[in-house]
Formats: structure tokens, C-alpha cells, sequence
């Protein structure tokens, strides 16, 4: 892992340096839009209301206020005192159950940055002795941050809190209405739920809608049923890639994807299929932290009938695609025969020159 800045936790009198890692990450397929007539790539470009493209060095970020508009530079927010803060300052303790998981947003491993990691594991100690949660403010990218310390696993976890003010209230008429649940419903209710009780595993549950993705651009590639990314992409990724753009080749993710190793699946449905994001991101910082939401498109309306189609022709696909193979190498011998029988006929012509 690669740590995303370095800093310190200020506890009362003491000072806990620390390096601050993403903690969880996402293992959606990564997909990318193109053409449908030649496949190529689909591009966006920063362009003002006038016309113009502007460079990522020209842009400033301003605030419209619906009459009037502010434009605030980068020596704007080098003057709050928040942007260049790298301290997680401690505000105070609170018992666990009083902090609702509906206000956790993403997490964050601490790591100790001190030749003598005491002061980490003090603060570890208290904290898992205590069973409670320190309650700090931070600064992460240009943003002043609410959020707890935790154990994990030995580890001091650093997760996001929403703002009190950034948590809806739910105010639903159809509640108001009164009623009743006999005594027999509920006795019914509570032993369905004792015979389902369980440990909590999430190894269990596995996202079957990625998993027959994956199936289906493998069936798709032993088909041939693909594009060579050097021939397709090649020089206008090149070019863009002055621009800025931080893209990755659809090929080359496949090829690492198709390389990886993944875990064998145990039968047991998925759960966490469908996901919900907030609009700025979950990708919520990862770098402001999304790339446009039109760039990620999603197939899960079409995946359905695709499904069996994919599991049931991977076999036949496989043996066209073994078909293939053997044909290549013929075809390719011609090619390579050709310059050869090209020399012998120039040669003669340079030495009439000569005489």
C-alpha cells in the first residue's frame, strides 16, 4: 500500500506521528467508453461556455452565489489554515453505541512513522480498554473533516464522519398511521430470525454481478471478439496522455483482471450486488475523487440476458477460438517469406548503376 500523506494525531500533550493508507479499495470491472462505428475511444475535454479548451493548470474552482461570482485561486486557499494541516487533532471520547454507523464514511489505516512506535500503541491500549471512540477533526484534500479513531485488528483506524447537519431526517407519513402487530406475528417474526442468526463472515458473500462481467469479457476475448489496443489506441493515447488524462486502456485492465488470480466462489449468493454512491463521490476523496460518472458505465440492465449466454457458448467459443490459433501461424509465414524475395530484385538493379 501506498501511504496518501503523512502526519500526526495530537492526544492532549501527546504527539503520535502516523502515515495515513486508504483502507479499502473497489474491485469493479473497469470500463471505459468507445465508438461503436471504429471503437475508439471516447475523450472529454475541459471546455469553457466560450469555446475554448482549457489546460488543467488554467482552471480555477469559484463560487456562484446565483447574482454574483467568486474566484477563488490557489494562494486563496493557502491562507486557510486548514489546507496545509497534516494534524489529526483529538476533540474528545465517546462511548461506541452512540456514534449511528448511518454517519461512517470511508476509513483509513494509521500507520506509527517513529523509530519508537509508544506513543501509537498507548493510544491503541486506551482506546480498546475504554471501549470508546475518539471523536477529531482533520484536513484531507483541501477539506476540513469530522471524523473517530478506532481499533482494528491492532491497528488505529481513521474513519470519516458525515456533518450532523449532512444526515437526512426521515419524515414519512405512511409511519404515522397506528398499526397493530399481534403477539403471534411477533412470536412468528423472532424465530424465523433465531433460525437465520449467525456469526457475521463477509468472506461468504461475493459480488456475483462482477464475477459473470468477468466471465463474459474472458468468453468474449478466447472468442476474439476484441480490438488490439496498440492498433486502436495506440498513438491517440499518446496524445492525450499530454493532456493530463488519467485513463487506463480497457485491454490492458483486462489483461491484468484476466491474469489475477480470484478466489473460488462458495455458491452462496451475492448481496451487496446493487451499491449506492453520493454524488462527489464513493469514491468519495479517492482524488476528488471520481472520474466522471458518464465514463463509468454500467451494464446491469443488459447483464441479465447475457448471462446464460455467456456460460453456454464458452465452450463452443473456446474451440473456435483453439480453431483459430492453429490457422494463425499459417497465415502469418507468407508475411514474413515476403521481404525475403523482395531483396534478390533489387540488388540486380543497383548494380547496373554501378557499371
Amino acid at each position: 500500500m501506498r501511504s496518501i500523506w503523512k502526519g500526526s494525531i495530537a492526544f492532549g500533550l501527546v504527539n503520535v506521528p502516523i502515515k495515513v493508507y486508504a483502507a479499502t479499495e473497489t474491485h469493479d470491472v473497469s470500463l471505459h467508453q468507445v465508438h461503436d462505428e471504429d471503437k475508439g475511444r471516447i475523450r472529454y475535454k475541459r471546455v469553457c461556455e466560450f469555446g475554448h479548451e482549457v489546460e488543467y493548470a488554467d482552471i480555477q474552482r469559484a463560487y456562484d452565489d446565483g447574482d454574483k461570482t467568486v474566484v477563488l485561486t490557489a494562494d486563496d486557499f493557502k491562507q486557510l489554515p486548514e489546507e496545509q494541516s497534516h494534524e489529526i487533532e483529538v476533540l474528545e471520547f465517546v462511548p461506541v453505541e452512540q456514534v449511528d454507523p448511518m454517519m461512517f464514511e470511508k476509513s483509513y489505516y494509521l500507520e506509527p512513522d517513529s523509530r519508537s512506535p509508544k506513543a501509537y500503541v498507548l493510544l491503541r491500549e486506551t482506546l480498546a480498554k475504554t471501549d470508546r471512540l475518539a471523536i477529531v477533526q482533520f484536513t484531507l484534500r483541501q477539506k476540513t473533516r469530522l471524523g473517530v479513531l478506532r481499533v482494528h485488528d491492532d491497528v488505529i483506524l481513521l474513519q470519516g464522519l458525515l456533518w450532523g447537519d449532512e444526515v437526512r431526517s426521515a419524515d414519512f407519513g405512511s409511519l404515522d398511521s397506528s398499526v397493530k402487530v399481534s403477539a403471534n406475528e411477533l412470536k412468528m417474526s423472532s424465530s424465523l430470525v433465531d433460525s437465520m442468526s449467525t456469526d457475521f463472515d463477509p468472506d461468504r458473500y461475493t459480488d456475483a454481478y462482477q464475477e459473470e462481467l468477468q466471465q463474459l469479457i474472458d468468453a468474449k476475448l478466447a472468442s476474439g471478439d476484441d480490438v488490439d489496443t496498440a492498433e486502436t489506441f495506440g498513438d491517440r493515447d499518446a496524445d492525450d496522455d499530454d493532456e493530463g488524462g488519467d485513463v487506463i486502456d480497457l485491454m490492458a485492465a483486462l489483461r491484468a483482471s484476466v491474469d489475477k488470480k480470484r478466489t473460488g466462489g462458495s455458491g452462496s449468493r451475492s448481496r451487496g450486488g446493487s451499491r449506492t454512491t453520493k454524488a462527489g463521490s464513493t469514491a468519495d476523496d479517492a482524488s476528488s475523487d471520481d472520474a466522471p460518472d458518464a465514463e463509468k458505465e454500467t451494464t446491469a440492465k443488459k447483464t441479465p440476458a447475457k448471462k446464460t449466454a455467456a456460460t453456454k457458448t464458452a465452450a463452443t467459443k473456446t474451440a473456435a477460438a483453439k480453431t483459430a490459433t492453429t490457422k494463425t501461424p499459417a497465415k502469418k509465414a507468407p508475411a514474413k517469406k515476403a521481404p525475403a524475395k523482395e531483396t534478390p530484385a533489387r540488388k540486380p538493379a543497383a548494380k547496373k548503376r554501378a557499371s
